[in-house]
């Protein structure tokens, strides 16, 4: 990406990218686009979002044949709180494209699983995270938390000690769930290390 960045060849290739796109009979459907850090993105509405990725995936100037990643994201500031980014890549050309929608909380998006069929545990796990929802997935349910999980853990307002633990209990020999209890109390740190000297006196 670093490199991306610097080369100026690269910069081209992804302007030229941009421009055909934005030419092209999706180009309507794209809402913003351009280059950040190196990177190529494309903003688009939810409901457009399987026609744009079935263009990019069967036009053979995009051949963006391989989904690398759906991702979610949490801005609590913006009116559509959560973005849905998918990361796209294009072996026959050498170029990576973001595609980012943007989804209020219980907002739909339409399933990519007909164009690229890997979506499938990407959009469970942006479900199991962030609560995104995707239309159409014939499996959405959580995929890394456990069982009768409440919340998404990624979300911003999520506590970073979570609401429930979980531990084995000898009696009852089981898994049970009880309310957070921190077994120890929060310490300061002064990072100071005893080798380069410290303005007090060391215990012991």
């Amino acid at each position: 990406m670093v490199l991306w960045k610097r080369n100026n060849f690269q910069l081209t290739v992804l302007e030229k990218l941009l421009k055909y796109i934005s030419e092209s009979k999706i180009g309507k459907l794209v809402s913003v686009s351009g280059i950040k850090n190196g990177e190529a993105f494309l903003e688009v509405a939810p409901e457009n979002i399987t026609s744009v990725l079935s263009f990019l995936k069967s036009d053979k100037k995009c051949y963006f044949k391989q989904l690398q990643f759906i991702c979610g994201a949490d801005y609590t500031s913006r009116p559509k709180r959560f973005e849905a980014v998918y990361g796209l890549l294009s072996l026959h050309n050498n170029v990576r494209l973001i595609i980012k929608v943007a989804v209020s909380e219980g907002e739909i998006i339409p399933s990519v699983i007909s164009i690229y069929p890997a979506a499938m545990w990407y959009e469970r796990e942006a479900y199991d995270m962030f609560g995104i929802l995707f239309g159409n997935n014939p499996d959405l349910r959580r995929i890394l938390t456990d069982y009768g999980f409440e919340g998404h853990p990624l979300r911003k307002d999520f506590p970073l000690t979570g609401y429930t633990e979980v531990r084995y209990d000898l009696e009852q020999r089981r898994v049970v769930y009880e309310p957070v209890t921190l077994t120890q109390e929060f310490r300061n740190f002064d990072f100071e290390s005893p080798w380069e000297g410290t303005q007090y006196v060391l215990p012991g």
